[in-house]
């Protein structure tokens, strides 16, 4: 049995190699709980706990060679819930959580029928059937991302129909719908060498490029699959690179969508557009 605390603190200290101070202690407590079920309190109060330290090292290690924390666990925080996560489906980010705040607060309706496109691990999807209590259908070109999303459903007990559909060639497999919803792929391929090791070396690429030459494309499609996917008042809703703000809402309104506004996230950059039917 060791004290919690110290061996916090000393995880923290080891992952300072490759994190700066605040992160890698933010990092070692997400590692404690998630892989031995500790609270914050207990590690707070210093008790003492008997862990697998040949499971920890293990962990470290795989941190220190910058694979992302989520997949070390096997778990990410996702709008108040334990998301199951693996390599084939992309880690969601604070501002897809800021994506689903916003549905949940602007939709009302009664069971609503709602599609998420390049549904990944689930999180928006189950997120959104386990809020808004409706009909909830998700789609990706990935089988693998598919299996995580199903298991995510099931742990969760939450109703979603997944489907295995590539976008960019097929229709969208659902109409009649009052949400429609995407976080997909749009990073420029030029931006790869400027990112994060924990991210181009461990994530999908699948789920974060696209052509340098053609950045929107998904928005595109989409949007226009999306005219005959939606009910007349239906509400299509995307998380985009901060820098395509204003060109996704040309896209939209030009595409015959309107009320599209532009959403600035917690740190006030442009990452969220919405449009009405």
């Amino acid at each position: 049995m060791k004290n919690v605390k110290q061996i916090w603190q000393e995880t923290a200290k080891q992952l300072e190699k490759v994190y700066d101070q605040r992160e890698a202690g933010n990092i070692s407590y997400l590692l404690l709980e998630d892989l031995f079920d500790v609270s914050r309190a207990s590690i707070l109060s210093a008790e003492s706990l008997d862990v697998d330290h040949a499971k920890l090292k293990q962990a470290i290690n795989r941190l220190l060679n910058h694979e992302p924390l989520q997949y070390v666990t096997g778990v990410a925080d996702f709008y108040g819930r334990k998301f199951r996560m693996a390599p084939g489906a992309l880690i969601p980010r604070p501002e897809t959580e800021e994506l689903v705040d916003l549905i949940v607060k602007e939709n009302r309706i009664e069971k609503p029928k709602v599609l998420d496109v390049g549904v990944g691990s689930g999180c928006i999807a189950i997120a959104l059937a386990l809020e808004l209590k409706g009909e909830v259908f998700g789609t990706d070109i990935s089988e693998e991302a598919l299996s995580i999303a199903r298991s995510n459903a099931d742990r969760l007990n939450a109703n979603v129909d997944l489907i295995q559909s590539d976008i960019l060639s097929e229709r969208l497999p659902v109409n009649e719908l009052d949400i429609l919803v995407s976080n997909p792929p749009y990073i420029p391929q030029k931006e790869f060498e400027q990112m994060a090791k924990n991210v181009t070396n461990h994530e999908p690429e699948l789920a974060l490029f696209v052509p340098d030459d053609d950045p929107l494309i998904f928005y595109k499609r989409i949007a226009k699959e999306g005219l005959k996917s939606l009910k007349r008042g239906g509400k299509l809703y995307f998380e985009i690179h901060e820098r395509f703000g204003s060109e996704v809402k040309m896209g939209l309104k030009k595409a015959g969508y309107s009320d599209v506004v532009v959403h600035k996230d917690m740190q006030g950059k442009d990452r969220m557009v919405s449009g009405n039917l």
